[in-house]
């Protein structure tokens, strides 16, 4: 069992990470006014995308640099403002009940030459498919997203290491017919790599209501549901009100060790790559090493956790902290699980159930009441790790009875 009482060092780190937030703590409001401005000239900026990262709030701002976004939902959010020509302009607003009026000033972009990486047509579209499949996703919504503009998209492909990168200078525009939203995604990076499997990416979202009728607007009420239920999202929102339990998640201890037995994985990509059309047994020799799990000496500790073991409050209102030693193994009780992910532990005596495991690259990861991760980005295994972009949800997102 975790102990209760929050270390002071973790306070510390804390209240260093979040004193100059305490700055936006006296901007509560429903309504968010301002002026964005050049600070070269002084003069307003006109055109700025001006947006609530990851939710359904932007404008862009007239021709003398005010702009308005009016009925945000109460909670904290990440303002940005982007326009070319400028370096981009963030900050950390939390909405009440007080109008906000923000004065924002821009400075001006310094021109840099960007790496020039000359790839054929052939290359480009095969980088671009897996893209797709890595960020978008592969499941039954990802199937009714449409790309309006992939060729903002700035991709390359590295052999050696067998990462994608991919990056753009636009918004990228997501027509997801599945949820119902016009998604635009300002991709700052974007890696996937084929040997340790994992994807990274970092960027901006806005999200548009698509027209539609009321029928269709009800099917794309039912699969939002569908894709809140259970994730990650979900999942915060319940640790913090302690609801765990009525809205169907359990929360394990759990605790691994990597075998020993099982070769790193870049050199079993290596060898089947060397064997595959010259030696039969030595091929299928990588092949079982390729098939065993790199985790052994697997534990669950019951019985499960509770909210208070694993959740802290932070200096900052509105944002906690999630903290735990080892591994956390995160059970929803209400779905399950379609897909066998071979790196997955499950218990013989445990249903099927859907099933995470959080990983913590620091002492913790905090996030706020809108169940957004804000800081200290943890890693996802099992079934959030399925979730891309064609599942994705606004922060400012209820679900509905």
């Amino acid at each position: 069992m975790l102990s209760k009482h929050y270390p002071n060092r973790l306070l510390m780190r804390l209240w260093c990470m979040f004193l100059p937030l305490m700055l936006a703590a006296a901007a509560n409001a429903q309504n968010i006014t301002g002026k964005v401005i050049s600070s070269a000239t002084n003069n307003g900026v006109p055109k700025a995308s001006v947006f609530l990262n990851n939710a359904t709030f932007g404008t862009a701002t007239e021709d003398d640099g005010t702009f308005s976004l009016r009925g945000v939902k109460p909670g904290q959010y990440d303002l940005i403002v982007s326009v070319i020509g400028f370096e981009e302009y963030t900050q950390k607003v939390l909405v009440g009940n007080q109008p906000i009026k923000l004065s924002i000033s821009l400075t001006p972009k310094i021109l840099m030459m960007r790496e020039v990486v000359i790839s054929s047509n052939a290359d480009w579209k095969k980088n671009y498919e897996q893209f797709k499949k890595d960020f978008i996703g592969t499941n039954e919504n990802a199937k009714q997203c449409k790309v309006i503009n992939p060729r903002i998209l700035n991709l390359s492909f590295t052999r050696r290491t067998q990462t994608l990168e991919a990056s753009g200078d636009e918004f990228l525009v997501v027509e997801n017919e599945a949820l119902g939203y016009r998604t635009k995604f300002l991709l700052k990076n974007f890696s996937s790599n084929n040997i340790t499997r994992t994807i990274t990416y970092s960027g901006r979202a806005l999200f548009e209501e698509l027209p539609g009728s009321n029928a269709q607007k009800q099917k794309w009420q039912a699969k939002r549901n569908d894709a809140y239920y259970g994730s990650a999202q979900h999942f915060y929102r319940s640790l913090y009100k302690n609801l765990l339990k009525q809205e169907g998640f359990e929360i394990y201890d759990f605790s691994r060790a990597i075998d020993p037995n099982r070769a790193p994985e870049e050199l079993i990509q290596k060898k089947l790559k060397q064997f595959r059309m010259v030696n039969r047994d030595s091929m299928n020799y990588w092949l079982q090493q390729e098939n065993m799990s790199k985790w052994y000496k697997e534990h669950l500790t019951k019985p499960a956790l509770n909210a208070y073991d694993v959740l802290r409050k932070t200096p900052q209102e509105g944002l906690f902290a999630l903290t735990f030693p080892n591994y956390l193994y995160v059970v929803y009780t209400k779905k399950h699980e379609t897909e066998d992910f071979k790196d997955l532990y499950r218990p013989l005596d445990m249903e099927n159930f859907e099933t995470s495991v959080v990983t913590l690259y620091g002492p913790y990861t905090i996030f706020d009441m809108n169940g957004t991760v804000v800081a200290e980005s943890p890693l996802y295994e099992g079934t959030w790790s399925k979730a891309k972009l064609a599942n994705l949800l606004p922060v400012d997102y209820e679900p509905t009875p």
